[in-house]
């Protein structure tokens, strides 16, 4: 195809002859990258590769459907748009050498999301919402949401370990430990929430468009709510015009520790039956992180090894342009064979009795199906999944509590989660000053987590001296909405709200050595509104101002177990409430090379719940106390001409707590501070690239993340994790399908604790600390079909 000429390829998979739905039309002439943006934000359609695209574009206006509008703003224009699947449509400049690349980190782009449930480009949006694309997932070897924290401003991970910890937001943090509480992050795989009061399921980053992070509650854009934001994987779906195929393997050698390797890879195949083509998409991985902490007592070497496996299925269907169905099959096994904290001075060695495994694994299946007219979308996305996980604590140090006879004692935990979910909304499409949505959200969620306090002792077998068979059920019904109109110079203001009923029981049965056996049965019902507002101001540049406040909600709930019973007053545990107000700027300058997102917040916490541990070990959930959070965040990005991207971020926060909660077994006075924040973190990318020969790039690529130091707990006597820094650098050579990406982690081979908590049956309190995996080198090589 000639560089002047466009085409516009549509109709893969559609009936012939059925009549697409017409949207009405308004973009002014402009870039074509930006004229594309604002057609897929008026379509409600995903688009990839705008940026392919340089000239500026006639416009279009009009009812018309999106084809005709796409042939109309891209008439003259040095590029192809293709419709790759229902909804997604590809933009490729007509020089195919330059498309073959891998695509380079975006950050000052043409990057689209649907973190607020409809295709905006984010810098139109009155949310504080970053996303990393494929491209830079890649070029930084970010695996999982841990990985890629660092390069989200406010985005933390604890790192109790992998398939064990929670994701943290805006220094936002209920506490360390996972319980009874629902997590106050939403994770989600595209449209299904993944996690209910579940450890974060660690889910690794294969075949993903993108991830995206929207901080603050988002209960008027999501049924099931959120405390402090929503964490999301957007995967790739299947592309609907043509075969294809890539793997990536990586092999890493650890100083004083095994070997680690990684293989993923996927396969898209559009399958044509009887005149239709049905997309189907795979994707698998297995992998096995190396260990490098020595248990000196049972003489076992590098005994954290952990492995994770995995995969996803996706099937795609659009017999018209204004129908599509979606199919995904996913599960994840992750194993850890050992924890990953120690004492002080024994640095990379462990001195610990028995063994202390954990398992993740996460099983799930969704269906979507949209129905488009020119006027609005309705997409139903239902789905299941169930969820196990499970560890074992070392608990030889606590047993004189529970009998007197043991020789070691082991506490098993394991909780298994079946959560059922449908949610179905209903969005505005096309030009116009009023944008909607609406929404229903219904949960049933199941949970069976046994626990048991086992004793070794001489000559016989583990003997069950204390447990806890407990079982719940919530169930989750809620409404969710969200107007806007725009008017005047630039002007938008949005109304919106959850309203929410939840019910949930809980039934447990006790029994233990030192006590009779006893049995608990009981129901709580909570219900109520979380409002939203925001104004926002665009201005003739493109750039935003905006303001927000929003409030978050989640239900409380009921205690048990424990070898004698809780006193009434502490056998529940309340809801808690977050009110946040936001101001922000969203700026793009020096023509747009250099990209400026910045927030303020201050956030009323009431009410905080909590996951403890009683003195015996037991976790038990609770009402701490209230706490005010102020804070600024900040995320810069600049390119230059000669190919150097920096991208920094960085998160600012003051926190003060009070009204204790006299029934908690908080001791002493609440901490100045949240457990697992640190007041400040930042995180930085520098990446650089250039030809070296014909069709060959070479790309440099520096991360390094801060963290600083925070405390452990609520109690202000608790010891702390110290501040510490990440560092990896890599370097990759790219030519056509193929990559090469030699990388560094911890370079200096830094000792920093990350994390200072490991067991809570230590009844010396004694300080434990996680230390960084040693210096690794690795290599990582793909090829793609």
């Amino acid at each position: 195809m000639a560089a002047t000429a466009c085409a516009v390829v549509l109709g893969v998979g559609g009936v012939a002859g059925a009549a697409p739905s017409r949207v009405l039309f308004r973009v002014e002439p402009k870039a074509y990258s930006e004229a594309l943006l604002d057609l897929a934000q008026q379509a409600n359609v995903t688009l990839i590769g705008a940026a392919a695209c340089s000239g500026t574009s006639r416009g279009v206006s009009g009812l018309l459907t999106v084809e005709e509008a796409l042939d109309q703003v891209l008439a003259g224009a040095p590029c192809t748009a293709r419709v790759v699947a229902a909804g997604t449509v590809e933009v490729q400049a007509a020089a195919r050498a330059e498309a073959a690349r891998l695509s380079p980190p975006v950050t000052v782009s043409e990057l689209l999301v649907t973190a607020t449930r409809r295709v905006r480009d984010p810098r139109q949006l009155a949310v504080a919402v970053t996303a990393i694309p494929r491209g830079q997932l890649l070029a930084t070897g970010s695996a999982d949401a841990g990985e890629a924290a660092g390069q989200l401003a406010g985005v933390l991970a604890t790192n109790l370990g992998p398939g064990r910890n929670k994701l943290l937001l805006r220094g936002l943090s209920d506490g360390a430990y996972t319980g009874r509480a629902r997590s106050i992050v939403a994770t989600y795989l595209d449209d299904l929430p993944v996690n209910y009061n579940a450890p974060d399921p660690d889910l690794r980053l294969v075949d993903v468009d993108r991830v995206e992070i929207a901080r603050g509650p988002q209960g008027a854009l999501y049924g099931a709510g959120s405390l402090s934001g929503v964490y999301r994987i957007v995967t790739r779906k299947p592309d609907l015009t043509g075969l294809s195929a890539e793997v990536r393997t990586t092999g890493a050698l650890t100083q004083d520790g095994d070997p680690s390797y990684a293989v993923e890879g996927y396969a898209n195949y559009p399958l044509r039956l009887f005149g239709q083509t049905i997309g189907l998409r795979l994707s698998a991985y297995q992998e096995e992180q190396g260990g490098y902490l020595d248990n000196i007592r049972l003489a076992r070497n590098n005994a954290d090894r952990t492995e994770r496996r995995g995969a996803r299925l996706i099937m795609s269907y659009a017999p018209t342009d204004d129908w599509s169905f979606n199919l995904t099959l996913a599960g994840q096994h992750l194993r850890s064979n050992d924890t990953h904290y120690t004492t002080p001075g024994l640095k990379l060695k462990r001195d610990v009795r028995i063994p202390e495994p954990h398992v993740n694994d996460i099983e799930l299946a969704t269906a979507t199906i949209r129905r488009s007219w020119g006027w609005g979308e309705l997409t139903s996305s239902t789905g299941a999944v169930r969820h196990r996980y499970g560890s074992l604590f070392d608990a030889t140090s606590s047993q004189r509590l529970y009998t007197q006879f043991a020789q070691t004692s082991a506490y098993a935990e394991r909780t298994r989660t079946t959560m059922l979910v449908e949610d179905l909304v209903l969005t505005s499409r096309g030009a116009g000053p009023v944008e909607w949505l609406a929404g229903l959200y219904g949960s049933y969620t199941r949970t069976h987590s046994p626990t048991e306090f086992l004793a070794q002792v001489p000559r016989a077998d583990l003997i069950l001296v204390y447990g806890d068979d407990r079982r719940d059920r919530i169930q989750e019904l809620a409404a969710y909405s969200e107007v806007s109109y725009a008017f005047g110079d630039g002007w938008t203001v949005a109304l919106g709200g959850r309203a929410f009923t939840i019910q949930t029981r809980t039934r447990s049965a006790v029994v233990s050595e030192s006590s009779p056996p006893r049995s608990f049965d009981r129901e709580k019902e909570f219900s109520g509104v979380s409002p939203k507002l925001s104004v926002q101001k665009t201005f003739g540049d493109g750039n935003l101002a905006y303001a927000v406040i929003s409030e978050g909600y989640r239900s409380g709930g009921l205690n048990s177990g424990g070898a004698t019973a809780l006193p009434v007053e502490r056998e529940a545990f309340s809801a808690d409430r977050l009110i946040n107000y936001e101001v922000g700027l969203k700026l793009a300058m020096l023509e747009r090379r250099l990209g400026v997102n910045a927030a303020t917040f201050y956030s009323l916490w009431d009410d905080i719940q909590t996951d403890q541990f009683r003195p015996s070990g037991i976790p038990y959930t609770t009402n701490a106390g209230d706490a005010q959070v102020m804070g600024i965040e900040t995320e810069v990005a600049y390119r230059t001409d000669f190919g150097l991207l920096a991208q920094l971020n960085g998160r600012l926060t003051r926190t003060r707590t009070g009204r204790p909660n006299p029934a908690s077994l908080i001791a002493g006075r609440l901490a100045d501070g949240l457990p697992g924040s640190p007041p400040v973190s930042a995180g930085a990318v520098l990446s650089y690239e250039r030809d070296i020969a014909d069709d060959v790039m070479l790309r440099l690529v520096g991360q390094a993340t801060y963290v600083g130091r925070s405390r452990v707990s609520f109690e202000a006597a608790e010891p702390r994790t110290r501040a510490y820094g990440r560092v990896k650098l890599s370097a990759e050579l790219l030519k056509g399908p193929y990559s090469a990406q030699v990388f560094v982690v911890n370079p200096l081979n830094s000792y920093s604790d990350t994390f200072a908590f490991g067991n809570p049956f230590n009844l010396e309190r004694s300080r434990q600390v996680t230390p960084q995996r040693p210096r690794t080198i690795g290599v990582t090589i793909s090829a793609a079909l």
